[in-house]
């Protein structure tokens, strides 16, 4: 089944997807292997992993593109690709759509914001394009991609009303989700409230440990957001945070004890769950299967058969 099928077929259930946000192939296989059933990459962090950058379109589309392919080459649950703000106008959106789906993605995200973007997590200011600039964004995605079923969410950094109005114009332009970000709601009463004239299902982004009001700070259910109309609750850095971290500690340890005499945590796997993981075995199986033998490659088994 196509990813863009899978994600479809999942789609209909009415519970809130739990995802959470991938970073390079490695990070999407540790994700799929725990269960969980899709993937959306965090720009965010291929911005971290790949240049050691701040969230801030510094790294390229192409760039982007590549560490999606990878990650869309090395699991098998369907790929949502952060497509930034398309890397550019809606010319730029053609492009950038149509290599991504090539790429095996089963869905994009475009966000409303001028380009080059800035990171709302991180920033306070920061500007979005206007409504008619983004529709036509919308549109040319919608119109350049090959598989009906490639969804397209349309992420606005807006906030409070006008981000339900901007999510409006986008769903009439053609949208199938939008994706509201952390601060966008200062509450899950707020949200709640402004949800209340949505014309569709949205997706959320939860981070934690923010300094700022938001509706993730809020108590509510998995149910309550059902009830709203969410489709997906996303954890796009939890991932990315918790591997910093022990890979911080490890260094800090190795730094200060010259070895790993002591060092407890973080817990670590063995190597050969680490190789079950990155498909060792079945490389192995396919090296018999194809290679010829150290025997036959360096003549030894004639040499035998000669004596």
């Amino acid at each position: 089944m196509e990813a863009t099928q899978k994600l479809k077929e999942l789609l209909k259930t009415r519970e809130v997807v739990i995802t959470t946000g991938a970073y390079d192939a490695l990070s999407a296989k540790v994700i799929e292997q725990a269960g969980i059933p899709v993937i959306i990459t965090t720009g965010f962090g291929i911005s971290a992993s790949r240049i050691g950058r701040p969230d801030a379109e510094l790294y390229t589309m192409t760039e982007n593109l590549e560490a999606v392919r990878n990650m869309a080459q090395a699991v098998d649950i369907p790929i949502i690709a952060d497509l930034d703000t398309g890397y550019g106008n809606a010319l730029n959106v053609i492009r950038t759509v149509r290599e991504f789906e090539r790429a095996g993605c089963a869905g994009g995200i475009l966000e409303d914001q001028l380009s080059p973007k800035r990171c709302p997590a991180c920033v306070d200011s920061f500007e979005l394009v206007p409504v008619p600039e983004a529709l036509g964004k919308i549109r040319a995605a919608l119109d350049v991609r090959k598989d009906p079923d490639f969804l397209i969410i349309a992420r606005t950094d807006a906030r409070g009303s006008q981000a339900v109005d901007r999510a409006n114009a986008y769903f009439e332009a053609g949208a199938d989700l939008v994706l509201f970000i952390s601060k966008a709601f200062s509450s899950f009463r707020e949200m709640e409230k402004q949800t209340r004239t949505l014309q569709g299902s949205f997706c959320l982004n939860y981070f934690e440990k923010i300094q700022y009001p938001n509706w993730s700070r809020g108590n509510w259910t998995l149910e309550d957001l059902k009830r709203l109309g969410v489709k997906f609750l996303n954890f796009p850095l939890l991932p990315l945070f918790a591997a910093t971290q022990a890979l911080q500690g490890v260094a800090e340890h190795l730094a200060h004890h010259r070895g790993i005499r002591g060092l407890k945590l973080p817990k670590r796997m063995d190597h050969d769950q680490f190789s079950e993981l990155i498909g060792f075995p079945q490389l192995s199986a396919l090296q018999k299967k194809y290679l010829p033998s150290p025997d036959e490659v360096f003549g030894r088994k004639s040499f035998k058969e000669k004596n």
